[in-house]
């Protein structure tokens, strides 16, 4: 697995979980104070757009880490719960960081070691 699976993952899953607690305060202002009515349907449509892409991101890094269903759909899921990423994604790095060690270990053992002369 390589290091930008993982970094397109966490870029997503902090966007995603600001954005979604951007939409949580302009729900409140919609429905608590009557106002903010167009912003609200602004920032929610950017979010939506915003939650399918990490949608992807996300299980693109889950199928390559081999992550069980259970799993997986815990982390598609947090994209949706405010906070809820801002606590996932730090637990999904120190899980992923040693398999992209292994798999970057595993190709510098397949590298020449030396050039041959022809």
């Amino acid at each position: 697995m390589k290091q930008s699976v993982l970094t397109r993952y966490r870029v997503m899953a902090y966007v995603t979980a600001v954005m979604l607690l951007v939409l949580s305060t302009c729900m409140v202002f919609k429905y608590g104070f009557g106002k903010g009515e167009d912003i609200t349907f602004v920032v929610s449509q950017a979010h939506g757009l915003l939650y399918m892409i990490y949608l992807v991101f996300a299980f693109d890094l889950g199928q390559k880490a081999r992550w069980p269903f259970g799993k997986l759909l815990w982390i598609l899921v947090s994209g949706s719960i405010p906070f809820a990423a801002f606590f996932v994604e730090p637990k999904v790095v120190a899980e992923v960081k040693p398999l992209i060690a292994a798999d970057e270990d595993e190709d510098a053992q397949d590298a020449p070691t030396s050039l041959s002369k022809v």
